[in-house]
């Protein structure tokens, strides 16, 4: 019968409405972080984060008046448990606040969202970018063009950092961003939806201006000096190439991703969220 109750109790609406709110929350940390996300009325702030060990004055009176003057919560907590939710005791100068961002979710919302299988639109996946400026400005140039978003792994990528936001301009919190834990079963759950795989190489492949897929795709970009694993590669379809001239081998896989972004055969319908 207590089975029977957490069952019901995890399948009511209230439950689920609550759990995609909070799956929709990044947690940023860091003293100069937080005061400009407040300072930012774009944004929607859940929370702020403040030990309870932090001296009066400076930032942290700036970031208490703001979160007052936006009817924000502040939470006051121990060292110890800022650090877990921070995840960075090192660097999380004793301040962090939760973001609400519509586009931050598990990769499974997207299987169901029709806007994201239209054919010819396409989602970018990393496999291995440890960069965080990297991440950042990949997370920019695909939130800024048609693709539908990024789909990034918990792990083997760059945490999501002050660096990583900086990078991105802020956009980190506007786009599509779909969270997994393995690379490898968010794609084979996306093919088994209709979607083809397609990585970037330098041999033998289509050459990018060429490529005209019958199904939305998930192109995947791989770690800045190794390139995609090899069980990533065994599950593609397809290999496309950026040509190069002047003997140049390779480009920054930031600058990849934003020409992949932006490669120009799609509906033109916006699929962002809403702000």
């Amino acid at each position: 019968m207590a089975s029977d109750r957490i069952t019901k109790q995890t399948d009511s609406p209230e439950y689920l409405e609550r759990k995609a709110f909070f799956d929709q929350l990044i947690t940023v940390y860091g003293r100069k972080p937080v005061l400009e996300i407040l300072q930012d009325h774009s944004l929607k702030i859940f929370r702020v984060h403040l030990a309870d060990s932090n001296r009066s004055g400076g930032i942290i009176d700036q970031i208490k008046q703001l979160a007052k003057a936006r009817h924000i919560e502040i939470c006051l907590h121990s060292r110890a448990q800022l650090s877990r939710i921070s995840r960075n005791s090192n660097q999380d100068q004793g301040a962090a606040c939760d973001i609400h961002c519509p586009g931050y979710q598990p990769y499974r919302q997207a299987l169901n969202d029709s806007a994201a299988a239209v054919t010819g639109r396409s989602i970018i996946a990393l496999d291995g970018v440890t960069n965080p400026q990297n991440l950042g400005m990949i997370i920019r140039s695909v939130t800024a063009s048609p693709c539908y978003g990024l789909l990034l792994p918990s792990k083997g990528t760059a945490e999501i950092s002050p660096l990583v936001i900086k990078a991105s301009a802020g956009t980190l919190f506007k786009g599509n961003i779909l969270r997994c834990d393995s690379l490898v079963k968010a794609l084979k759950d996306f093919k088994q939806q209709g979607y083809e795989i397609c990585t970037l190489s330098s041999h033998q492949a289509t050459p990018i201006a060429e490529f005209a897929p019958q199904a939305p795709v998930i192109f995947v970009l791989g770690n800045e000096s190794e390139g995609v694993s090899r069980e990533i590669a065994d599950l593609s379809e397809h290999r496309v190439g950026i040509p190069m001239a002047n003997g140049v081998e390779s480009l920054n896989v930031a600058v990849t991703a934003a020409l992949i972004a932006f490669r120009g055969d799609y509906s033109g319908k916006s699929t962002k969220p809403s702000a």
